[in-house]
Parts: C-alpha cells; sequence; structure tokens
C-alpha cells in the first residue's frame, strides 16, 4: 500500500507539471483525486490494512492528496497567467551593425603628430592641468607685468594662487626639475585661455609642446627637425619657413609656416591664397629658463616648439570653424 501511494504522488505531480491546458488540468485531478479517481480508490481500502498500519497510511494518503491539489492550483495561476507573445525570429537575416565608436578628429591628429615625433627620437611627457604661477609663468621668464599673466587671457582659480594651465610648457619645468640632460620631450596635453569662442578661437584648445636640451644643439636642429615633421605629416614636397617672432622663453624665436597641403603654395582658401599655413611657435631655450633649473648653459643648449593640433586638423578636412570640434554634434563626428 504504501509503495502503491508514493507512486501514485510521482505519476500526478508529474503529469500536473506537463499539462498545457486547463481542460486537462481538471482531468487530472477527476483521474486522481475525483470520486472513482485512483488515490480516492486508495483511500476505500485502508480498510483491509491491519490496525497498526491504517493510521499512518491514512495520513501518508492526506498528506499526497495535499500535495496534489496545491500543484493543481500552482499550475492553473501559471495557466491564466497573462502570456507575453515572443516574436518569430527569421534566422536567415543578417545580424545587426552595431554602431562603432570613433576617435575625435582632433585626437586623431594629435596620435599621429606623437607616433611622427617619437619616430624623430622624442618620448613624451605629461603633467597637471591646473597650475601654478611659477611653472606656468615665472620658470617660463615671463615677467610679472606681461599681457598673458592678465585675467583678461588667464583662466584663474578663485580663492587661491592656481590657474588653468595656458599651454603645455610647464610640463618642460616639470621635467627639467626632475631629469638632467639630454631631455628629448613632447607635451601633448589641452590648454585654456580666456578667449571669446569665434571661429578661429576656442577657450580650451590643444597643444603639443616639444623639448630638445643636449651638447651642441643648434637653430639648426630645430629647422631639421621641424622640417622633417611637416614632410611626414603633410608630404615629401612639403617646404617650411620660419618668420621672426617674440615668445618669452626662448630666443631667437620664430613662428613656423608650412606650404598648404590643400594647394601645395600656389594660394587657395584654405590658406587665404598665401600658400602657408601656421603650424605653431618655436625657438632656442632662453638660457634665463635654463639656469634656474640647474642646467649648465655652457654646455648644453637646446630648443622648444609648439605644435598647435586643432589647426593642423582644420586644414587636413577642410574644417572652417573651431566650435565644430567642442560642439559634439553627432551628425559632425560620425564623418571622421
Amino acid at each position: 500500500m504504501f509503495e502503491a501511494l508514493e507512486k501514485i504522488r510521482r505519476e500526478a505531480l508529474k503529469r500536473v507539471d506537463a499539462v498545457a491546458e486547463n481542460a486537462e488540468l481538471e482531468a487530472v485531478r477527476v483521474e486522481y483525486l475525483g470520486r472513482k479517481g485512483r488515490l480516492t480508490e486508495k483511500l476505500r481500502r485502508l480498510g483491509s490494512l491491519p490496525p497498526e498500519d491504517r493510521p499512518r497510511a491514512g495520513a501518508l494518503a492526506n498528506e499526497i492528496k495535499g500535495d496534489i491539489q496545491r500543484r493543481l492550483t500552482a499550475r492553473a495561476a501559471e495557466l491564466s497567467a497573462p502570456r507575453r507573445e515572443v516574436p518569430q525570429l527569421d534566422y536567415t537575416l543578417p545580424g545587426r551593425r552595431f554602431e562603432v565608436h570613433r576617435r575625435h578628429p582632433v585626437n586623431q591628429v594629435i596620435d599621429e603628430l606623437v607616433d611622427i615625433f617619437c619616430d624623430l627620437g622624442f618620448t613624451t611627457a605629461e603633467g597637471p592641468l591646473i597650475e601654478d604661477e611659477y611653472h606656468n609663468f615665472d620658470a617660463l621668464n615671463t615677467p610679472a607685468d606681461h599681457p598673458a599673466r592678465d585675467e583678461k587671457d588667464t583662466l584663474y582659480l578663485e580663492g587661491c594662487d592656481l590657474l588653468l594651465r595656458t599651454e603645455t610648457s610647464p610640463v618642460q619645468i616639470r621635467t627639467l626639475e626632475t631629469t638632467k640632460p639630454p631631455v628629448r620631450i613632447i607635451a601633448p596635453g589641452r590648454c585654456y585661455r580666456n578667449d571669446t569662442a569665434d571661429a578661429r578661437h576656442y577657450p580650451v584648445f590643444h597643444q603639443i609642446e616639444g623639448l630638445w636640451i643636449d651638447k651642441g644643439v643648434s637653430f639648426a636642429h630645430l629647422k631639421g627637425v621641424l622640417m622633417e615633421f611637416a614632410r611626414a605629416l603633410f608630404g615629401s614636397k612639403t617646404r617650411v619657413r620660419f618668420r621672426p617672432h617674440f615668445f618669452p622663453f626662448t630666443e631667437p624665436s620664430a613662428e613656423i609656416e608650412s606650404t598648404c597641403p590643400a594647394c601645395g603654395g600656389d594660394g587657395c582658401r584654405t590658406c587665404s591664397g598665401t600658400g602657408w599655413i601656421e603650424l605653431g611657435g618655436s625657438g632656442m631655450v632662453d638660457p634665463a629658463v635654463l639656469e634656474p633649473m640647474g642646467v649648465d648653459t655652457e654646455m648644453f643648449t637646446g630648443f622648444a616648439f609648439g605644435i598647435g593640433p586643432e589647426r593642423i586638423a582644420m586644414v587636413r578636412y577642410g574644417i572652417d570653424d573651431i566650435r565644430l570640434f567642442y560642439e559634439n554634434d553627432v551628425r559632425f563626428l560620425e564623418q571622421f
């Protein structure tokens, strides 16, 4: 009897779980718990058992009846619950293409410029975006009354003697504080100035500052490095010229220009008809900058330069408004 009851339990519960419709569920209930059901028949035969087995068999039968009833109720609730339609999939359709993100056009240009200078023997160096006046101005031989130090040009942090760096030149000073010559580094990074945004200016921009300090370094080395850089960037026929200029931390100083890659120097809209585009500034590092860093200026000389990646990106991609780089318009960025 006990074995037969356990068998009914197993079969009934299995049948209930396999039911797919309420009509089937009722049929299973009748088959096991109805007036002529299999479990009901077993209950009627309890009287034929020995007196000592009847209580245990009765308790087991009632337990099985409760199990079956509870499973019937739970399955009925499952079948009555609203079903979520499963969409039919067409496995013959091509897979969905996921949007592949691209690097920002300015970052693409920065990566290329860094690769070129690394091929020329330079290593990269970094520094903080928030600087003090000493590293940003004083150590770079910028006098206290220089216009660049005015709040109209520099973004100072309120309540402290700190500012957002105006160029990556402070990285040169921080490198010379910890590294003795020879030094050959480039410092790519973001800079900030208190400029009014227009087609050619923006308060945020990037710069790649270069520094080479070693024995016997001359202006000829500067010209050679920048000429190789321009040719690697724009092509082997590119020419470079240097126009006299002034920077507080270099002497002599010069602006760097190369033949326009759009017209090859013939003159076009990109170069405003001049045939030349500006790349940045350069010059021999002033001894007044090197000596406080402990550099023996009788033994070591060097040059520095600064390249503007945004300017190069505008020329390369034919962009006439620098603000497009910072508006985060997906329609613009997707083109790169």
